[in-house]
């Protein structure tokens, strides 16, 4: 099953400094058909102001990824970690035993961003942040973080969930065959760009939540730049 949620149907929030749409549940936005997918839990599209950004605030036991579209963001943790995260790099927080951090926009720019948050497969770890940039434009779909045994050793950012973040820039056309083993479930949103899956018309910031599909047929009907997470169902 291929559910296409639509871009004007997600939740939603805004203030003086942060426009955000939610594919799920999140904050004062609840609906019960949209309460996380399988252990993805959030999925924040969210633009922040030039200046402007979230301050110090805890989390705990759970992989937070974020995905930068334009701008870049300044990481700071109780740790001392810091670090700024730009437009072609993914950044992992791994919340576990406990972490404060603060995401501010330190660009003359809009920062536009998905935070994704996965729930790990076991409480308690040590608690961390990573960064790394993954080559875009002509580069197809990569593995960015993933928990996935067969994605060891690839590159991508570890995560602590049976999880895989796959991103990357799809010519028109060029379609991508993809296979969902039994038990697996598929998240995904064009960033930019619209696809089909299996002929389902799937626009620029729509989901699609997929389902019991073994086989895949992904097909930009433009360059796209697509973000899918996978996921035990």
């Amino acid at each position: 099953m291929i559910e296409r949620r639509p871009f004007a149907t997600l939740g939603a929030f805004h203030n003086e400094w942060l426009n955000a749409k939610h594919h799920f549940s999140f904050g004062h936005y609840r609906d019960p058909a949209r309460a996380g997918f399988g252990r993805l839990l959030v999925w924040n599209d969210d633009e922040i102001s030039s200046g402007a950004g979230f301050d110090p605030h805890p989390h705990r036991d759970m992989e937070i990824i974020t995905y930068i579209r334009d701008g870049a963001i300044t990481h700071r943790d109780n740790l001392g970690n810091e670090g700024r995260t730009e437009a072609g790099d993914v950044q992992v927080m791994h919340a576990g035993t406990g972490l404060v951090h603060a995401e501010y926009n330190r660009e003359k720019i809009l920062t536009r961003l998905f935070q994704i948050w996965i729930l790990p497969d076991r409480a308690g770890v040590k608690p961390g942040w990573e960064a790394k940039k993954f080559p875009r434009a002509g580069a197809g779909l990569a593995v960015v973080a993933s928990g996935r045994e067969q994605d060891a050793g690839t590159g991508a950012l570890p995560l602590y969930a049976d999880a895989a973040v796959l991103a990357g820039t799809l010519p028109a056309g060029q379609a991508v065959e993809y296979v969902l083993a039994p038990g697996r479930a598929l998240y995904l949103v064009p960033a930019r760009g619209a696809v089909t899956v299996n002929d389902v018309a799937v626009g620029t910031r729509d989901g699609a939540a997929i389902t019991d599909e073994k086989a895949l047929r992904i097909v930009p009907t433009e360059e796209t730049e697509l973000v899918m997470v996978e996921v035990a169902a």
